[in-house]
């Protein structure tokens, strides 16, 4: 069962989030393992292993950035360690001017040369989100939207990178 199934949501980038509170809540009621202390042992562990499923799919489910890549793991786009993700060349040379700036704040820091960056990685993440927006909003779970599946894909491995980025930057920022 997966955590879609076990929350009674459809499969969807986009999710009814009371819909998923209020069935997370249900859940805890049904399976907390205090419940079931008079019960044998077997009934006990399942209880234990039920509240834990309730537990990490609300965390995932509520997470938008960790249900899409849920979702991609799902129906098989997301490598393992045998097979790693790569990120698209193009992305890997627009990164250049990023990266590039970094290195040079991290050997000198300019305070105009941080916030250029930032506006720039900000940009970037803006852009991404609005090239797929309307697959999050409009996707349905069937065979026909491969594709739309692989820019997902391609935008969760950017939106990973970017975020690499983000923590780098900050550093300068606690610095």
């Amino acid at each position: 069962m997966d955590y879609f199934e076990l929350m009674g949501l459809p499969l969807s980038f986009k999710i009814d989030e009371a819909a998923l509170r209020k069935k997370f809540y249900a859940n805890s009621r049904a399976f907390h393992p205090d419940f079931f202390s008079l019960d044998d042992e077997d009934k006990q562990e399942w209880a234990m292993e039920q509240s834990t499923l309730n537990n990490a799919a609300f965390a995932t489910l509520s997470d938008f950035d960790q249900r899409v890549a849920y979702i991609l793991q799902l129906k098989g786009l997301l490598g393992d360690a045998s097979n790693p993700d790569t990120l698209p060349q193009d992305f890997l040379m627009e990164m250049m001017d990023i990266n590039e700036a970094i290195m040079d704040l991290q050997m000198d820091f300019d305070p105009e040369m941080y916030e250029r960056t930032l506006k720039t990685v900000a940009e970037t993440v803006k852009e991404l989100r609005e090239s797929v927006q309307n697959i999050f909003e409009n996707y349905q779970n069937n065979a026909e939207n491969e594709a739309d599946l692989k820019k997902v894909k391609n935008f969760h491995l950017k939106m990973k990178y970017l975020l690499r980025v983000r923590e780098s930057l900050h550093t300068f920022a606690s610095a």
